[in-house]
């Protein structure tokens, strides 16, 4: 099956393309319009962004939209992980904000919604969490985000996301999750 991932995001290209194979996992083309981020869940977010592209180019949909929420900062960055330190913040500003905000040793879980819709109005929904803890300071290179910081709680060893391998990695992240052991479906049809 040939499916269209709803991002322009190459690392989540990547990601879902080793994910999903064996199907065939396209990029958004760039004429193609994906609504803002405004959704107060991730779940909004994710649906909103599938069925944008599901509509547009009538194939069938996957989006995501995943980010970090820390315990000591009541849920935040939350849906605006990507834009936490500023609407353009990089990767680097954003983590540490959250380096400068949050305590080390405080409770993080990262959460991902994987939306699918197909081109007749069918969607799925599913979650997953990948909990952990904030390390004192960035570790590691095999990561974006705030993977450098991010020290699972299903390891030990204490390593970050960054320091670890790509197979650890896929076993325990939260799109890895979603796709293999959602928290939520709802499944629906336009009518």
């Amino acid at each position: 099956m040939k499916l269209v991932l709803a991002t322009r995001n190459p690392h989540k290209v990547r990601e879902f393309g080793a994910l999903l194979a064996p199907h065939e996992v396209g990029a958004l083309p760039k004429e193609v319009e994906l609504p803002p981020e405004t959704g107060a869940t991730f779940a909004e977010n994710a649906l909103e962004k599938a069925r944008a592209a599901a509509r547009a180019l009538g194939v069938p949909a996957i989006a995501d939209d995943s980010g970090i929420q820390s315990e000591a900062l009541g849920g935040a960055p939350g849906v605006r992980s990507a834009r936490f330190a500023g609407e353009h913040a990089t990767d680097e500003q954003n983590l540490d904000k959250l380096l400068a905000e949050a305590p080390a040793g405080s409770a993080l879980a990262y959460v991902c919604a994987l939306a699918f819709v197909a081109p007749d109005g069918t969607e799925q929904l599913v979650e997953g969490r990948c909990t952990g803890t904030l390390a004192v300071q960035p570790r590691g290179s095999g990561g974006f985000g705030y993977d450098p910081a991010f020290i699972p709680d299903d390891l030990e060893g204490g390593r970050t996301m960054a320091e670890l391998s790509p197979d650890e990695k896929d076993a325990i992240r939260g799109s890895r999750r979603s796709l293999a052991r959602p928290r939520s479906r709802s499944p629906r049809t336009a009518g």
